[in-house]
């Protein structure tokens, strides 16, 4: 089965220390140290929230 590729939104903040990163189309967010690192952690998880 092929999967379909989608494009979404995020929104990148900085939160003291940390990048926070949150698509709103979906409702998930992550963070990471750097803006690539929160991008690719909200990647991983808006993944696995869709595959439910």
């Amino acid at each position: 089965m092929l999967a379909k590729k989608r494009k979404f939104s995020a929104i990148v903040y900085r939160e003291e220390d940390m990048y926070v990163a949150f698509c709103p189309e979906v409702g998930t967010a992550s963070q990471g140290r750097t803006i690539e690192s929160a991008l690719k952690n909200l990647r991983e998880a808006t993944e696995l929230y869709l595959e439910d």
